[in-house]
């Protein structure tokens, strides 16, 4: 009866000291892959005497889970760049906000003419608050804040998508 109740302590000692040693996956470290930008297209903004006012490469959210997500985890985006919600109606907009969104954007709203009908310049990171369209959309084309104004994009001005 002895022995078995040593070989019992000591079969306990190991299983303890085994799993004492294994490694915590609640301490386990998981990365992510960084995410990069896809270009989709091309996008021109044009004013009323049809001068270029600003040409930008763009990436298109298109999917439910592309416009959930948007710009969120980045941590940067070139000047020349920006990311365009493509929705398959024209309505107010009122679900912008910037939950896990690093940099500061410029939202630019255009109706389905193509025309800038509303401007909401230099968004905050990660700042909750919804930022909606006052005005109809079917796009929403996010840039980095304060572009908007450096470009002299207005309302009224318009735009030419080129996709790939």
């Amino acid at each position: 009866m002895r022995k078995t109740l040593k070989k019992l302590s000591l079969l306990g000692g190991i299983v303890l000291t085994l799993t004492a040693c294994k490694e915590n996956p609640k301490n386990k470290v998981i990365t992510t892959p960084e995410i990069t930008f896809q270009k989709d297209g091309e996008l021109y903004f044009v004013n009323a005497e049809k001068d270029t006012l600003k040409h930008l490469e763009i990436e298109t959210a298109v999917s439910s889970y592309e416009q959930q997500t948007g710009l969120m985890y980045r941590k940067q985006m070139q000047e020349n760049r920006g990311m365009l919600f493509m929705y398959n109606n024209e309505r107010p907009r009122p679900n912008f906000y910037m939950k896990n969104t690093y940099i500061p954007l410029d939202l630019i709203y255009i109706n389905s003419n193509n025309i800038v009908v509303d401007i909401n310049r230099d968004a905050k990171p990660l700042n909750e608050s919804p930022i909606p369209s006052q005005a109809p959309a079917q796009y929403v084309l996010e840039v980095n804040g304060n572009k908007a104004q450096a470009w002299n994009i207005s309302k009224g001005d318009s735009i030419i998508l080129h996709l790939n």
